[in-house]
């Protein structure tokens, strides 16, 4: 008799145990759940969240400002040409999400005295997040800056 209770208490005490594991497992896979769930949620809101840059550009001459005007998104941005602006030039444009801060000054002269000085700078809340100044690399790359949402 002694041999049978000791198996039927080690056969409950195994059954109880599995069911405690079980309950277990449905506690760690809520609570894994949960935080998808607020990974989920603020990713949705950086995504979502709109921000506002100033792009500014200085120097003698350019003939065309391109930058991200908004609208758009990362993979689409949508942009927006200004033909032969009157410098210094500035422009606060609203964001959203990743969205990248670009403005692409165009100087078809950017031989001596062509573009003197050309300067772009991207600013977010005061701080400036991309600025170049050289004739031939403004010219050729522009400012393009990390979402400060992202960051």
């Amino acid at each position: 008799m002694n041999r049978i209770s000791r198996s039927i208490a080690a056969a409950l005490f195994a059954g109880g145990l599995v069911l405690g594991l079980g309950a277990c497992s449905d506690v760690a896979d809520e609570a894994a759940k949960q935080v998808e769930d607020e990974v989920v949620e603020e990713v949705d809101k950086q995504l979502n969240e709109e921000y506002q840059v100033t792009y500014e550009v200085t120097g003698a001459k350019v003939d065309s400002i391109e930058f991200n005007a908004g609208g758009g998104d990362a993979a689409d941005p949508k942009l927006e040409t200004v033909k032969n602006p009157t410098l210094p030039w500035k422009k606060t444009v609203t964001l959203r999400g990743i969205e990248a801060p670009t403005v692409l000054p165009v100087a078809l002269d950017v031989s001596e005295g062509g573009s003197d000085g050309l300067t772009c700078k991207i600013v977010y809340k005061g701080k400036t997040l991309a600025e170049e100044s050289d004739a031939g690399v403004v010219s050729a790359a522009g400012c393009v800056a990390v979402s400060p949402i992202a960051g």
